[in-house]
C-alpha cells in the first residue's frame, strides 16, 4: 500500500531542516568568484586549484563580533548513582514565551547575522545561480482520478501551488501510459480548485498536509497548517464553487481519509503530540457529535490511517516501532464500525490494503525479519496463503494493489526494485506469486518512490530520480512492459548529465561489516587525489531509507568541484531489516562507527582529506552528527547539525515530551540502568569536552515538536564554554516555524544571511508541489543547504577582494 501519510510517530526521523545558508570563516581554503557565482565553469575549472592562505586569527577575530555566552545555572540530575549537572537546563520554555529565553534566541540569532554580514552581494548572485535553473511556471504530471486529470501547478513569481483538475476528453476513457492531457483552447477547460496563494496571504506560515477529493468528485477535504505546529484544522468545500461545506474540524492531524462521499474519518492527538484517537465525522455536522472509532491507550502506541486502493476499506493501525496491528471500516457499512484485522502480538508487523475478496498483509516478524506478502479471505482473516515468502536478501519495502495486478517495491543489496505481479481474475482462489517482472533503470544508484495510481487500470506510476538524472515521472504498461516517461523536471541553465558520475563505495567497519556510500561528482573538474572538497551526508535511524536522488541546488557544489557523499550506515533500512537492528537501542553506536570508517574510507581513497570534508545531518541526522564531533573531531572541517536530536538522555527521561514514550523502542528507556549509562555514552550534550572542534552550524525551530528548541540550543551553549578552539560556531533558531521551517519561496529573493529559507516550497526543493512526499522529504532537504559547505570558504574570499576592490586593484 501506498505510504500516503507523513506519520508523526516515526517522531525525529523526519528532519526537514531550517534551510540556511551561512559562511563558516575559511572552514575550507577554496577561491571566491566576486564576478559571478555563475562564471564560466572553463575559467574556472583553472582558478579552483589557486592556493589561498587563511586569514590571521587576529584580523579574524577583529572583523568578527563577540559571540553570546548563555549563564550557568545548576540542575543537577542524579540516577542510579550517576550525577549529570546541565547548566543549561533553564533554556527549556515548554510555552516558548519566557523573555529571557527568548533574549538569549534572539542574541545567537543576531550574532549569526552579523558573522554573514559580509557575503550578501555573493549570496544573492548563489540564489540568481539557484533560482535560473528552476522552472518557475509549471505543471505537475497530470493523474487520472476517474473522470479527471488532477495536477498541480506553479507560477512564477508565486510562493505555492494552485490544485486543478480537467475532464478527460471522451478519446481517452481507456487509459493508456501515451495520454497526455489537453492543453489547447479546444481543451476542456482547467479549473483551480485550491490556489494556496490565496490561502496563505494573511499567515506567516503555511503548509497543506492533507488534500483528499471524495469519492464522487463533488468536495475536498484539506488539512490546513499555519503554524508550523504540526496541528492540522481541516476544511470541506465545494469542488467547483469553493464554497465551504459544514464547519472546519480543528486540532487534528494531517491523517484524513474519505468514508463514501458524506463523511471522514480523522485523528487527533494527545497532549504529547501522539496520534491516539481515530474519529467518523458524517459533513455538516458539529465536530463535537463525531464518533470515536477507536482510542489508543497505550502511550509507546500511536495511530495510523489508510485507505485501500480499492476505496471500499479504510484501515486504522496503532503501531510502535516494533508492532503494528490493523482494524478495517467497511465504508459502505460504516455503522458497524472498525474490525479487527490482524491482532495485536508483540513483535509483528502488519500492513494491509484490500482487493475483490481478499485482504492482503505485509508481515514482518523476528523470524521473517524482511516481511513477507499474505493473503486471506474479507470472511476468513485468520487463514492466510502466502503469496511472496520471505527472502533474507530481500526486503519488501511496500506493496501497491490493482485490480489484476500486485506490485512490490523491494530492495536488495541496497538498491530498489520494482517487481510486478499478475493476480488471477478476482474472484479465483489466489496461491504462491512465484516470479515477476522487475522493471529496469539505467543508474548504478538511483531513487524510486511510489505514486497514486488508478486501481482499476494496468498502469504503475512511480517516481525515479538519480544523483545526476531530475526527478522524473513514468508510467509503466504492467501487461506490456513498457514505461513512458510523462514528466522530467526541467533544469535549466545548460544542465548536462552526462558530466557528472556516480558511483557506488563500498567502506569497512571496525566489525568488518561492509557500508555503502553513494557518491556524486562532475568529472571534468574534480581530480580524485585528495585535494577535492566533499560533502558527507548521513542520518542512519528509523530504518530510513536515504536513497540517491537528484536537487538543481546541489548542482551548485557539484559545478564548483564538490563531491557529495551519501553514507548509508546502519540504523537505516537500505540493507534490510538486520541493518536498521544493528543500529538501534544497545547497538546504536554502531551508526556513528560506521559514519567514522565512512569518513576515513574517503580520506583513504583520495575523494578529499580531512582539511576538505564537511559532514551534514539533520534531526536524528543531528544526533548523528554531534555524537561524531564528540567522537573524532579531528576529522571534519565543518558541520552543520540541523534540528538535532542532541540531549538524548534527558529527553527520553521525559514522557511528558512529545515522541518520548513511543521512541523507547528505537533508542532504550533511559530508566533502565544498562541503557541509561549506554545512551549518556555517546549523548552529545553529556559528551561535549575541553578540545578542538571543527567549524559547526546548528539550527533549530521554536515551536519544533519533534526536537525541542532548547536540546541544540544546549548543546552550542555548552560548546562555547567548552571548546579550546578558534573555529566558528553559529546557532540559528528560526522563531516563527517547527521541525519544517518556514513556508513560501518569497523567502528565496529575501536575505540570505538571516537563515530562515524555505525547504518545502516548490521553488526550493524542487518538488513542484510544496510538500514532501515520506521517502523523498529527506533528499529534498538538500535544498540551499547544500551550499552552505561553499559558503564556508567565502567569508575570508569576501573581505580580501572587498579591501582590493577599495584598493583599486580587485578583480
Amino acid at each position: 500500500m501506498l505510504l500516503q501519510n507523513l506519520r508523526l510517530d516515526i517522531g525525529r526521523f523526519l528532519c526537514i531542516p531550517l534551510t540556511v545558508t551561512v559562511v563558516l570563516s575559511s572552514a575550507l581554503s577554496f577561491p571566491f568568484i566576486t564576478s559571478s557565482a555563475a562564471a564560466p565553469l572553463s575559467n574556472y575549472h583553472h582558478r579552483r586549484r589557486f592556493a589561498f592562505e587563511s586569514p590571521p586569527k587576529a584580523m579574524l577575530q577583529s572583523q568578527s563580533p563577540v559571540p553570546p555566552v548563555a549563564k550557568k545555572v545548576e540542575h543537577v540530575m542524579e540516577l542510579f548513582g550517576d550525577v549529570r549537572i546541565d547548566n543549561y537546563y533553564w533554556l527549556r520554555d515548554d510555552s516558548r514565551s519566557d523573555p529571557e529565553v527568548l533574549s538569549y534566541l534572539r542574541q545567537e540569532n543576531a550574532y549569526t547575522d552579523s558573522i554573514m554580514s559580509g557575503t550578501k552581494k555573493f549570496e544573492d548572485e548563489l540564489f540568481a545561480e539557484i533560482r535560473g535553473r528552476i522552472k518557475e511556471d509549471d505543471v505537475s504530471a497530470p493523474l487520472r482520478k476517474r473522470p479527471y486529470y488532477y495536477y498541480e501547478k506553479t507560477l512564477g513569481g508565486k510562493e505555492y501551488v494552485q490544485h486543478c483538475r480537467r475532464l478527460i476528453p471522451d478519446n481517452q476513457k481507456v487509459p493508456s501510459v501515451n495520454d497526455t492531457m489537453p492543453t489547447g483552447p479546444e481543451a476542456p477547460p482547467e479549473h483551480v480548485i485550491l490556489d494556496e496563494n490565496i490561502k496563505a496571504q494573511n499567515h506567516q506560515y503555511y503548509s497543506i498536509g492533507a488534500f483528499k477529493v471524495s469519492p464522487n468528485n463533488k468536495f475536498v477535504a484539506y488539512a490546513e497548517d499555519t503554524k508550523g505546529d504540526e496541528i492540522y484544522t481541516v476544511y470541506v468545500i465545494d469542488a467547483e464553487t469553493q464554497a465551504p461545506i459544514g464547519k472546519p474540524l480543528v486540532g487534528v492531524t494531517s491523517y484524513l481519509q474519505w468514508a463514501g462521499d458524506e463523511a471522514l474519518v480523522y485523528i487527533t492527538m494527545d497532549n504529547i503530540l501522539r496520534p491516539d484517537k481515530a474519529w467518523f465525522h458524517v459533513l455538516g455536522t458539529e465536530q463535537s457529535k463525531d464518533t470515536c472509532l477507536y482510542e489508543e491507550k497505550d502511550d509507546t502506541f500511536s495511530l495510523d490511517l489508510q485507505a485501500s486502493e480499492s476505496k471500499k476499506y479504510l484501515f486504522v493501525a496503532s503501531e510502535s516501532k516494533n508492532t503494528r496491528f490493523n482494524f478495517y471500516l467497511d465504508v459502505s457499512k460504516p455503522e458497524e464500525g472498525l474490525k479487527v484485522l490482524t491482532p495485536r502480538v508483540d513483535g509483528i508487523d502488519t500492513t494491509v490494503s484490500h482487493r475483490g475478496g481478499h485482504f492482503f498483509i505485509q508481515r514482518r516478524s523476528d523470524q521473517f525479519f524482511n516481511s513477507e506478502v499474505v493473503a486471506c479471505a474479507v470472511n476468513n482473516t485468520s487463514s492466510t496463503t502466502v503469496l511472496i515468502p520471505h527472502r533474507e536478501s530481500v526486503k519488501i519495502q511496500e506493496i501497491q494493489l490493482f485490480s489484476d495486478h500486485l506490485v512490490a517495491y523491494e530492495r536488495e543489496n541496497g538498491l530498489q526494485k520494482i517487481i510486478v505481479y499478475h493476480l488471477p481474475p478476482i474472484g479465483e482462489p489466489l496461491r504462491s506469486l512465484g516470479s515477476g517482472q522487475a522493471v529496469s533503470f539505467v543508474d548504478p544508484v538511483y531513487s524510486v518512490d511510489s505514486s497514486e495510481s488508478e486501481f482499476s487500470s494496468s498502469i504503475l506510476r512511480f517516481s525515479y530520480s538519480s544523483l545526476k538524472t531530475p526527478s522524473s515521472v513514468y508510467d509503466y504498461d504492467m501487461r506490456a512492459g513498457v514505461s513512458v516517461l510523462k514528466k522530467i523536471n526541467s533544469v535549466l541553465g545548460g544542465f548536462d548529465a552526462t558530466r557528472y558520475v556516480t558511483e557506488r563505495q563500498w567502506a569497512s567497519a571496525s566489525d568488518g561489516t561492509l557500508i555503502p556510500i553513494s557518491l556524486v561528482y562532475r568529472k571534468d573538474l574534480v581530480k580524485l587525489d585528495g585535494s577535492d572538497p566533499l560533502l558527507l551526508y548521513g542520518y542512519g535511524s528509523y530504518e530510513i531509507c536515504v536513497d540517491p536522488g537528484f536537487k538543481s541546488s546541489r548542482l551548485s557544489l557539484l559545478d564548483r568541484g564538490f563531491i557529495y557523499a551519501i553514507a548509508h550506515i546502519r540504523g537505516g533500512g537500505e540493507m534490510g531489516r538486520q541493518w536498521y537492528e544493528n543500529g538501534k537501542l544497545l547497538k546504536k553506536k554502531n551508526t556513528f562507527t560506521d559514519f567514522i570508517a565512512c569518513a576515513e574510507y574517503l580520506i583513504e581513497k583520495r575523494f578529499c582529506s580531512k582539511e576538505r570534508l564537511c559532514i551534514d545531518g539533520r534531526s536524528a541526522g543531528g544526533l548523528l552528527i554531534g555524537a561524531v564531533l564528540n567522537m573524532r573531531p579531528d576529522l571534519f572541517k565543518a558541520a552543520i547539525a540541523g534540528v538535532p536530536f542532541v540531549d538524548v538522555v534527558t529527553t527520553m527521561l521525559d514522557p511528558t515530551i512529545p515522541l518520548t514514550t513511543s521512541e523507547w523502542e528505537e533508542w532504550g528507556d533511559p530508566r533502565k540502568e544498562e541503557f541509561y549509562f549506554y545512551m549518556k555514552s555517546y549523548s552529545p550534550v553529556d559528551n561535549v569536552k575541553a578540545h578542538n572542534y571543527p567549524h559547526i552550524l546548528v539550527t533549530a525551530g521554536l515551536n519544533d515538536p519533534r526536537v525541542m528548541y532548547s536540546e541544540p540550543a544546549k548543546f552550542v551553549a555548552k560548546l562555547r564554554d567548552l571548546k579550546t578552539d578558534d573555529n566558528i560556531l553559529l546557532f540559528k533558531c528560526e522563531l516563527g516555524a517547527g521541525h519544517f521551517s518556514k513556508s513560501g519561496s518569497s523567502l528565496l529573493v529575501a536575505p540570505v544571511n538571516k537563515i530562515t529559507g524555505p525547504t518545502k516550497p516548490w521553488i526550493v526543493d524542487n518538488l513542484n508541489q510544496g510538500k514532501l512526499n515520506d521517502y523523498y522529504w529527506l533528499l529534498a532537504m538538500l535544498s540551499v543547504i547544500n551550499l552552505l559547505i561553499y559558503l564556508a570558504c567565502a567569508k575570508w574570499y569576501v573581505y580580501k577582494d572587498k579591501k582590493l576592490a577599495e584598493e583599486g586593484t580587485g578583480e
